[in-house]
């Protein structure tokens, strides 16, 4: 992971403010003028910043996963040595997040790709990418575990890494769509079990 861009104040301002509003509304809905009253700056400080409203939903959607990846980097559970126990701190890192009632329930790299995917070419790609770095991510730690704890299991570690970066952002949608954050949890602890029966099916 490349080290975070040091920003100005202004700059930082747009950006919250600009992920703030497309976690709530969604890209397509936000307009600049919002954007900017949120932020409290002008329209020729945003224009100073960002050439247009696409411009901002790249740097915004890199900002969402900077913001994510040093969560997860600064957990206690990054730094255990047992390559499962990460594997599992990271889904119980997950479940306490989705128990934060301050925090929205939502992904803006999940969002993007729904509602981008036939109008925004460029920022589609983006969140392309972002899904392999993630899945990359978790794919090391699943490759130690399964090397430390099933390495006879027949299971391809990046499929099983693109699995659970599936069931996190279904559960996301089905939290959205039936106003109940619980969904998260109990869709991350089905998960858990999942990996479970995978690594330990044969103590």
């Amino acid at each position: 992971m490349t080290a975070p861009e040091t920003l100005t104040p202004t700059k930082q301002k747009l950006l919250d403010a600009a992920l703030q509003l497309m976690l709530a509304k969604g890209f397509p809905a936000t307009t600049l003028d919002e954007i900017c009253t949120a932020a409290g700056v002008t329209k020729g400080s945003f224009f100073h910043y960002f050439a247009d409203k696409e411009e901002i939903g790249a740097a915004v959607l890199d900002h969402f996963v900077a913001g994510r990846m040093q969560a997860v980097q600064e957990a206690t559970f990054h730094k255990l040595s047992d390559p499962l126990k990460r594997v599992y701190g990271y889904i119980d890192f997950m479940i306490k997040m989705s128990r934060d009632s301050s925090a929205m329930p939502s992904c803006l790299l999940g969002n993007f790709a729904q509602d981008l995917s036939d109008t925004h070419p460029r920022l589609l790609a983006q969140c392309g990418r972002h899904f392999d770095q993630w899945a990359q991510m978790m794919k090391r730690d699943l490759d130690q575990a399964k090397a430390k704890y099933a390495p006879k299991v027949a299971f391809d570690t990046l499929s099983l890494a693109d699995h659970c970066i599936t069931v996190l952002e279904g559960a996301l949608i089905l939290a959205k769509a039936r106003e109940d954050r619980k969904v998260i949890e109990k869709q991350m602890r089905h998960l858990k079990s999942y990996l479970q029966s995978l690594f330990e099916g044969d103590s």
